[in-house]
């Protein structure tokens, strides 16, 4: 559980967007509210956090989350292992 991290714990965050996000339909205003809600630890203890997006998918993805407040970067499958090196 993500909510649950401290700083030390782990040194980034990674994940599919579709994990984090309701599926289309059920998406509302309340979407970055509800985004920095699960990765609240990862906010609060300054923790990356790596979100997989295919790279055709990465402008609609940068536009659902533009209102978090969370520090997100959006990766490509492709971009997974090097960005994780980054932070080890």
């Amino acid at each position: 559980m993500v909510n649950h991290l401290t700083r030390g714990e782990v040194n980034v965050v990674v994940g599919y967007l579709h994990k984090v996000i309701p599926a289309e339909p059920l998406r509302t205003a309340a979407l970055p509210i509800m985004v920095d809600n699960i990765l609240s630890a990862c906010k609060v203890h300054d923790i990356p956090v790596l979100l997989i997006v295919p790279a055709a998918l990465r402008e609609k993805a940068e536009k659902i989350l533009s209102g978090t407040e969370v520090k997100i970067q959006i990766v490509s499958p492709e971009q997974v292992e090097a960005e994780i090196r980054k932070y080890l």
